[in-house]
């Protein structure tokens, strides 16, 4: 890109918006749920993610399961089974009707957090500046616009992953500025408010400095809530031993929600000890729960189910769930959560974090994106378009963080303006395209391709 118009956004806002989203048929007595402190709430009541990651067919064969009515159905048997309240899906397709699956999950009480990015729609980890672009966010507006009208979408996910290793840590603004886009598009089109926030690797060198980085700054900007893909607990194993007290403890003052969004080490037997941590006192003054990693069995063997067109097999796995599940009750009240906090403190440059983008600035909106909040995305690519990866310059103008934000509830809300500058984005060397294993090799493979990482 050449220049973003920073003015050409906020004129955008001074319109107002031709109408929201279309009605939607959907449940109606649904209770969302929302952030207060480091707490995710349904109404007055503490909510803790119980759940599972929900993407049959897994990273070779990537399809829409909330477009499926029929497997929706008879995978929600099994969701109740095992009692819990939320699925996460990687990958949807923002062209297909979803009413039908989506009622159904709000009847068994299960709540949706989605991944708004796809394999071929998504920032690339190997060249982050080219596939942060207008053609890439009318995607992601598109499915933010879809599923913000189901009152039992729990959250979106502006990205899964991007960040696997020290040298892909200059990804971090680009991942910043899709998390203050969507909250943007929310604002301005008059949607629900619902959280949006990232799913990271647990890259022990730069654990907390990504944490640090997408809490810090101004509210637009700022993740509603922060999620782990955490493998590092191996049963047979305790809370001190597999470290996660100390993860507990070096989080313990973070103003915002932390969830695990995979969790489930298979190295060994699964034994799901740590359900017990995760929904006890041990954790819930910082955690809210978390996703076991996966439902159906893949080739990275972690299902707890196989599916066989209209049967499903519950395999060892989705009973030693489900029991913890069952022997794992909430803390009772608040759980020791903190109602109020302020933003982390944004970290330094380091051999571990090579962000070289100051923390007061990031990259600007898209040039000719400003349409999509006046008038909406429109109809999403779907799975079969062509792609966005290769639709960006090399190029990448700074802004204001916030900038061209909008930071209240309709186009014409708060926003403010500055001119763009070329900044060190534009001159980064892309980060290394790796498939190195973290904790668990098999699964970055898959998580890295439903996080639409590789350049299809």
């Amino acid at each position: 890109m050449k220049t973003v118009a920073i003015a050409a956004v906020a004129g955008a806002l001074a319109t107002s918006v031709a109408g929201s989203a279309s009605p939607v048929q959907k449940r109606t007595d649904v209770t969302t749920i929302t952030v207060k402190g480091n707490a995710f709430w349904k109404g007055s009541e503490r909510f803790y993610i119980r759940g599972v990651d929900y993407q049959p067919g897994g990273a070779s064969d990537a399809k829409d399961p909330i477009a499926d009515a029929d497997g929706c159905k008879r995978d929600i048997v099994k969701f109740k089974e095992l009692g819990i309240n939320t699925v996460r899906v990687y990958t949807v397709d923002n062209t297909a009707e979803h009413d039908t699956c989506m009622n159904a999950l709000a009847d068994a009480g299960i709540y949706l957090a989605l991944d708004v990015n796809t394999p071929k729609y998504s920032i690339n980890r190997a060249s982050p500046q080219v596939s942060y672009n207008k053609v890439y966010l009318q995607s992601v507006f598109a499915t933010v616009e879809k599923f913000a009208a189901y009152s039992n979408t729990l959250l979106f996910f502006s990205g899964n992953e991007v960040i696997n290793d020290d040298s892909t840590t200059n990804c971090a603004p680009f991942v910043k500025a899709v998390t203050r886009d969507i909250k943007s598009y929310m604002n301005a089109r008059k949607l629900r408010k619902v959280p949006v926030g990232y799913s990271a690797a647990d890259v022990e060198s730069n654990r907390y400095e990504m944490a640090a980085y997408m809490n810090c700054g101004e509210d637009s900007v700022r993740s509603d809530f922060y999620a782990f893909n955490d493998y590092s607990w191996c049963d047979p194993n305790t809370f001190t031993g597999a470290g996660w007290d100390q993860k507990v403890q070096k989080l313990s003052n973070y103003s915002i929600p932390i969830f695990l969004s995979e969790f489930g080490c298979n190295t060994n037997t699964r034994e799901f000890n740590e359900v017990k941590s995760i929904y006890s006192t041990d954790m819930s003054s910082v955690y809210s729960g978390g996703l076991v990693y996966e439902y159906s069995q893949e080739d990275s063997k972690y299902g707890l189910v196989e599916i066989d067109d209209t049967s499903v097999k519950e395999l060892t796995d989705f009973t030693t769930l489900k029991n913890a599940y069952a022997n794992a009750t909430d803390p009772s009240g608040d759980g020791g959560y903190k109602s109020s906090g302020s933003a982390s403190t944004c970290p330094s440059k380091s051999s571990s974090w090579n962000v070289t983008i100051s923390d007061d600035q990031l990259p600007a909106f898209p040039s000719g994106a400003s349409d999509y909040l006046k008038n909406g995305a429109g109809t999403g690519p779907g799975l079969k378009g062509s792609g966005s990866q290769s639709s960006g310059s090399q190029e990448t103008d700074l802004a204001g963080a916030g900038d061209g934000a909008v930071t209240s509830g309709a186009a014409g809300g708060s926003t403010s303006t500055s001119t763009p500058s070329k900044g060190a984005a534009s001159a980064l060397r892309p980060g290394e395209f790796s498939f190195a294993p973290l904790a668990m090799g098999a699964v970055v493979l898959v998580s890295s391709l439903f996080g639409g990482l590789l350049v299809l």
